[in-house]
């Protein structure tokens, strides 16, 4: 039986496809910016927030297949207090990479497992990455040669191509940089045999 996959995100599933997981992608029709807005106004921390995202992606998809196993997955990305989310258009990509250009910020990705009404496992990793302090010139290259896809990531970057460029250190795991803590997930598909053991 396949992994239904709740997440829009072509990163997270070639990660899985690539660690030899067969899955189905649906993808859950939420308003993100609604749920976020209304944790935020009650001090849910980041962390939790992220998680909220991802179980209720998950619970939305695990409607439409009863008996499945459904992967919700979210990230957030949090800088001294503020978080940001994927930019809207490459004038608010260029702005979120000037607010984090020579600073450091935070990465949290969570995952949550559920099948029919029951939430099975969830987990939380992050990861802290510092970026440069890059020129101007550099940065408006790097938004013309990155655009359009870079507006699909938080921090409007994606380390596993020129976005690597940007950054001067980094503190984590690499698959929970690109939004899926891959390894405790395959351990966990393992465990309900989704995959070998």
């Amino acid at each position: 039986m396949s992994l239904v996959l709740a997440s829009g995100s072509a990163v997270r599933a070639r990660m899985l496809e690539q660690a030899g997981v067969a899955i189905e992608v649906s993808v859950a029709a939420i308003d993100e910016s609604t749920i976020k807005d209304s944790l935020r106004a009650e001090g849910i921390a980041v962390e939790r927030v992220a998680e909220a995202l991802a179980e209720t992606k998950a619970r939305r998809v695990a409607s439409r297949f009863p008996g499945r196993f459904v992967l919700g997955a979210d990230q957030m990305l949090e800088i001294e207090g503020s978080w940001l989310d994927k930019p809207a258009d490459i004038v608010e990509a260029r702005r979120h990479l000037q607010q984090l250009r020579g600073r450091s910020h935070r990465l949290i990705s969570s995952v949550v497992l559920i099948k029919d009404e029951t939430r099975i496992w969830h987990h939380s990793a992050d990861a802290h990455l510092r970026m440069r302090n890059f020129s101007d010139a550099f940065l408006e290259a790097y938004l013309r040669e990155n655009s359009p896809q870079i507006l699909t990531s938080v921090g409007a970057y994606q380390l596993e191509g020129l976005g690597a460029q940007l950054f001067d250190r980094i503190d984590g795991d690499f698959f929970t940089i690109l939004g899926l803590p891959l390894l405790p997930v395959l351990a966990q598909l393992r465990q309900h045999s989704l995959i070998a053991t």
